[in-house]
């Protein structure tokens, strides 16, 4: 295997030449993923070869379940894999029994051919967005190979499995930013879907009103072809936009906003130029239900958090509290004051904003850059508390806000700054238009395909 950044599509063009079969595949994306640190809570091996085999002898008699038939994927460990605990990045859940089944989602990627490689690292309980974790150790950025930086989270081991080529698909979570965030500090692909477009069952929670789920990627096409598989669509039913049809609104207040780094706002000023040039029209206006949202958030607080308290106040509330990550633990514990009417306030300001914001677009695709600033350095956030909480609000700022508006979205990467550092663009549309944002987006990264970063990544 030539290239270990082959996404799962191409891996599968492969196994259907005949230039590389599943089962020599698997073990040199096992030998890349034994060599990472910190990237996977636990790895199937047993499973994996055995799925591989199977995949190997349906390629040699041209019968493959489905064009990812063998292809290796990874799963945040927050998905049930039969015979693994989840332990959802927490140590006081190693101790629990493994799962007896897989996830949903697991088993109908299985039941499609693809080889279950590993679970992959997350913040524990999924609740933050830098990526950090204390008890599995933290997955480094690989756009930097001299200094320490976060790999952003919570999708944290999810997104570097991708990057650094031991698995070519993984599957995350984003309840407020966790699969973007950790797309655009990696230089991939991130879809996080509207929150009831795939089945959750046997996916632990963090918030069962905003989180959603979705892959990590290279390329926009596998996270079409992953969507066909579940959805039982084959082949995919989801085609590229054509750009010269496509309305794209970009807030110019967020955008501007002296937060947003020079170059991060400089590739995504290239990357609307790249879609106007396929004949995309460009609108540059405020969109009001965003700033709304974001009015709301600071004024009443994350709707999230009080979620995340009533699943885990028994272990708040016991001995086993102190072997919490103390920054979730914090968090958590600063939740539990949340007012009852606060959160329906919350609510039904979200019904209403959730209308408004599909009314203030009129049809067009909102466009973002996913995160205002590049990875930044990990032991300054790992050392300084205060920084932390500072730093992983302003990472989630604009994610956030499609998260409060179950807002389907893709990152998509945009290029590098001047220090090597990825940046990406996010495109979203109003709640449930799931498979237009896919073909949106597939159009798009063909326009913006000259700003891949394609520098050498580090393991």
């Amino acid at each position: 295997m030539e290239n270990p950044l082959m996404s799962g599509a191409e891996l599968g063009r492969a196994f259907e030449s005949g230039t590389i079969d599943p089962v020599e595949a698997l073990e040199q994306y096992l030998a890349r993923a034994s060599q990472t640190k910190h990237v996977f809570i636990a790895r199937t091996e047993e499973r994996a070869r055995a799925e591989a085999k199977l995949a190997a002898e349906r390629w040699r008699r041209k019968q493959p379940l489905g064009p990812l038939d063998g292809v290796p994927i990874a799963w945040k460990d927050l998905f049930d894999v039969r015979g693994t605990v989840t332990t959802a990045g927490a140590a006081v859940f190693t101790d629990h029994p493994p799962a007896t089944e897989d996830a949903k989602l697991v088993a109908m990627a299985a039941r499609a051919g693809l080889v279950c490689l590993g679970k992959t690292n997350l913040v524990e309980f999924a609740f933050s967005g830098i990526g950090i974790n204390p008890h599995f150790g933290t997955p480094h950025n690989p756009f930097d190979a001299k200094v320490a930086r976060v790999p952003g989270g919570s999708s944290s081991g999810s997104a570097v499995a991708v990057a650094v080529g031991a698995v070519p698909i993984s599957m995350g979570t984003d309840t407020a930013g966790s699969i973007r965030i950790p797309a655009a500090f990696n230089g991939l692909v991130g879809f996080k879907s509207s929150s009831r477009h795939y089945s959750r069952d046997g996916v632990f929670p963090l918030s069962r009103t905003l989180d959603s789920l979705g892959p990590l990627a290279h390329t926009v096409e596998d996270c079409i072809l992953l969507d066909a598989l579940f959805h039982d669509a084959q082949p995919p039913r989801i085609l590229a936009a054509d750009l010269a049809q496509q309305r794209f609104v970009v807030d110019e207040v967020l955008l501007h906003d002296p937060r947003v780094e020079e170059g991060v706002r400089k590739n995504l000023e290239r990357a609307l130029d790249a879609l106007r040039a396929q004949g995309a029209r460009i609108e540059h206006r405020k969109v009001d239900a965003l700033h709304e949202v974001w009015a709301l958030i600071e004024r009443i607080g994350w709707m999230a958090a009080p979620e995340a308290v009533a699943i885990h106040e028994k272990l708040l509330d016991s001995p086993d509290a102190a072997r919490m990550d103390p920054r979730v633990r914090k968090r958590l514990d600063g939740a539990r004051g949340f007012r009852a009417s606060d959160y329906v306030h919350l609510q039904w300001a979200r019904e209403r904003l959730i209308a408004q914001v599909g009314e203030e677009l009129g049809g067009a695709v909102l466009v973002l850059p996913t995160v205002a600033h590049v990875a930044p350095e990990l032991e300054p956030l790992e050392r300084d508390l205060d920084r932390f909480v500072a730093t992983n609000l302003a990472t989630l700022r604009l994610t956030m806000l499609g998260s409060f508006l179950d807002m389907p979205g893709v990152a998509l990467p945009t290029g590098v700054d001047a220090a090597g550092l990825t940046t990406s663009v996010l495109v979203s549309v109003p709640s449930g238009h799931d498979a237009r944002i896919l073909s949106v987006a597939l159009a798009a990264e063909h326009a913006l395909s000259s700003q891949r970063p394609t520098h050498q990544r580090a393991l």
